[in-house]
């Protein structure tokens, strides 16, 4: 049990760090707002630059596509539109538990409006407890739990593009504009470390799923609150480096502290966009250079720009093919925007298929007493929790 009397003596002390932080920040601030009109104001030449040194750069800079001062009005989202999304969740596998096994489930989240037609909210769960499931990843290091995770986003994708796909395809059907969602980055950074065998079990999958999305013309989305990038902001570093030329590989590989160029970290994107954006419009559109981004074909590169939806800055990120067709993007953006509205800050969509995938502790609960019915019907024996997970449920305390 949390004490807070003992707790409350150590907030004055917190506090006290906040507001010295916050004022750190807002001189950050000041001197990024100064760098970003100097790039600006040779945006051209600044690129150039950028893709002279790109190889010799120690840190991922985002290209920009359009003016930098860019502040687009996104406009209405179509009367009659259609949004799906998926999100989820998981039970981890413990060896203090009957057995050993974990569960994903996955929330879908069909939403219409202007159509007069009933949404669909359900989830879809499955249990993985075969040796192939659970030690598999192992041979590369990865430990069972994280690999739950990076199947759950693979199982995301496949069931957003087969939801939306269904919907979509009947032969003769006529369907009005569509917009497909998820909550977090399309750019799976975690994979660039990743042994390549352990990449080609992931990576074809959920490619394989935004192509079918692709095949049949839904946007993909990918939402991201309270961003932590600065693939954006890096841009101004260029302008921060104190040498004649940004060979950081040559300049300054030996640094063990800061890098001359942090001047203005660690600033996030969101953070320098607040103050460029009013509600309601986007920023400049920008392409990204993460470098698992070599392993996307080309279509599916990921594009990205901030929006201030009213409460924050969101980034949001979209394929290639999305970003190419500038109608199209405009309008999944109304649609987006009109998500973020309707769910008093954050997209009603997203929310709504996490509260289908979310596993709550009485979820939990009744899953492991299902499994024990089983069991026991197998005719095991012995069937129950360890000493210790029975200890701390049963605690007097």
């Amino acid at each position: 049990m949390l004490d807070l009397t003992k707790l409350a003596g150590k907030m004055p002390a917190i506090s006290q760090h906040l507001n010295q932080e916050a004022k750190a920040s807002q001189i950050r601030l000041t001197r990024a707002l100064e760098l970003f009109q100097r790039v600006e104001g040779a945006q051209a030449d600044w690129l150039r630059r950028q893709e002279q040194w790109r190889d010799r750069l120690l840190f991922a800079t985002a290209t920009p596509l359009e003016p930098l001062s860019t502040a687009q009005l996104i406009p209405p989202p179509p009367p009659r539109h259609t949004v799906f999304a998926t999100d989820g969740s998981q039970i981890a596998p413990s060896h203090h538990e009957i057995a050993y096994c974990y569960l994903v489930n996955i929330g879908r989240v069909m939403l219409h409006y202007g159509q007069s037609l009933h949404p669909l909210l359900d989830n879809s769960p499955e249990v993985y407890y075969k040796a192939e499931d659970l030690y598999v990843s192992r041979q590369w290091g990865i430990r069972t739990e994280e690999w739950m995770g990076h199947r759950r986003t693979v199982a995301e994708a496949e069931r957003l593009a087969e939801m939306a796909c269904r919907w979509v395809n009947p032969p003769g059907a006529h369907h009005d504009p569509n917009l497909a969602m998820v909550d977090g980055s399309l750019i799976y950074w975690f994979l660039e470390a990743m042994p390549s065998e352990a990449r080609e079990q992931l990576l074809p999958p959920l490619l394989a799923a935004w192509d079918t999305l692709y095949q049949a013309r839904i946007p993909l989305m990918g939402y991201l609150s309270s961003s932590r990038s600065g693939e954006a902001t890096n841009l101004l570093r260029l302008a921060a480096c104190p040498f004649d030329t940004q060979d950081c590989v040559k300049q300054c590989s030996q640094e063990s502290d800061r890098l001359p160029c942090q001047v203005i970290d660690p600033i996030r994107d969101t953070t320098l966009w607040t103050t460029l954006l009013e509600p309601g419009q986007r920023s400049t559109l920008w392409r990204s250079s993460a470098k698992i981004l070599d392993q996307y074909p080309e279509h599916l590169q990921i594009y990205f720009c901030y929006v201030h939806v009213g409460a924050e800055v969101a980034r949001v990120e979209v394929p290639r093919w999305v970003a190419d067709d500038r109608a199209l993007f405009d309008q999944a953006l109304g649609m987006m925007l009109a998500q973020v509205h309707k769910g008093y800050g954050y997209p009603v969509a997203l929310a709504e298929s996490h509260n289908m995938a979310v596993v709550r502790g009485g979820d939990r609960a009744r899953f492991f007493a299902l499994l024990e019915q089983q069991m026991l019907r197998a005719g095991l024996k012995n069937v129950g929790t360890s000493y210790k997970e029975a200890r701390k449920r049963g605690s007097i305390a």
